[in-house]
């Protein structure tokens, strides 16, 4: 693996949301919104690296709107990661699109697609927070979606889907954040509810027999502590820790003190799947990722 080029600066606070945790090549990897703006106005990406998940390292900018995507210059939301023999995909929100770009490193440097992958309008709801399902017997799925989910599967060339897989859900709490995880031969759907500025932001799940449902409602799994001060616990991602069968959950909440809905930190909590086949309520915690080392390129907007 080929370590990133990075330009240091003396450590200051920064805060990210959205996150996509992910394991390549024996590293924890977070694909997040990089956050701090009003509106979420973001027009870049980064990447965070660790290998124990606590303390992380600011790699830098992989992707910036308007000079690596020329369809899109504005709302850099919500990625998510994937790979698949040795090329690395990025799926990202862009102007209420989404889009792919793909690298031959998990730090990059990514090449957009030059197109949406799903376009604003293509499908009922708006077209924004990617995630991406590899099931067990190698078929990728990507899920996405606000208002409406939406599943497809992806092509082989992970860069398309395929448009007559895609399969539409709705729920009465459904915002947001689609995420799906397998385990034990269960499929497990989760979602945020509520609006990301509401201090009650969180996580609700379900179970299924297939990564694209009918999907039974499980109820809460993480939602806010306000005797602690935790506020707006959303917008995750769910991994399995390599060699085990261990698993967390990464999300977002309002920073910790001071923060909002445009000013958010991430925090990893473990996850646990009970033998009944439900999962077992997550308490949030104070303790956000460290950030030991931060790149920050000339050109970032914030």
């Amino acid at each position: 693996m080929t370590e990133p080029v990075k330009r240091d600066s003396p450590h200051s606070p920064r805060f990210f949301a959205d996150p996509a945790l992910v394991h390549f090549d024996g590293r924890y990897y977070l694909y997040p919104t990089t956050d701090g703006l009003v509106d979420w106005s973001s027009t870049c990406f980064h990447v965070l690296a660790s290998v124990n998940l606590r303390d992380w390292e600011d790699w830098g900018e992989i992707l910036r709107l308007g000079r690596d995507v020329s369809w899109a210059r504005r709302n850099a939301w919500a990625p998510a990661a994937a790979e698949k023999d040795g090329v690395y995909y990025f799926y990202f929100t862009a102007d209420d699109n989404i889009g792919v770009a793909t690298a031959m490193a998990p730090e990059g440097p990514f090449r957009d697609s030059g197109r949406p992958l799903v376009a604003k309008g293509q499908y009922p709801g708006r077209a924004i927070d990617p995630s991406v399902f590899t099931d067990r017997d190698g078929t990728s799925y990507l899920i996405w979606g606000n208002a409406v989910a939406h599943f497809a599967r992806l092509e082989a060339d992970m860069v398309s889907i395929d448009e007559s897989s895609v399969v539409a859900w709705e729920h009465a709490t459904f915002r947001e954040a689609a995420h799906v995880h397998e385990h034990a031969g269960t499929y497990y759907l989760t979602w945020s509810e509520n609006d990301t500025r509401n201090p009650d932001y969180r996580v609700r799940w379900a179970r299924g027999a297939s990564p694209t449902g009918p999907w039974e409602d499980g109820g809460i799994l993480l939602e806010q502590s306000p005797k602690d001060g935790i506020l707006s616990t959303g917008h995750h991602s769910i991994l399995r820790l390599s060699g085990t069968d261990e698993w967390v959950i990464a999300y977002h909440r309002f920073a910790i003190p001071d923060g909002n809905g445009f000013h958010r930190e991430i925090v990893i909590d473990p996850l646990t799947h009970l033998p009944s086949g439900d999962l077992e309520r997550v308490t949030p915690t104070l303790e956000p990722i460290r950030l030991t080392k931060t790149a920050i390129p000339e050109t970032l907007d914030i």
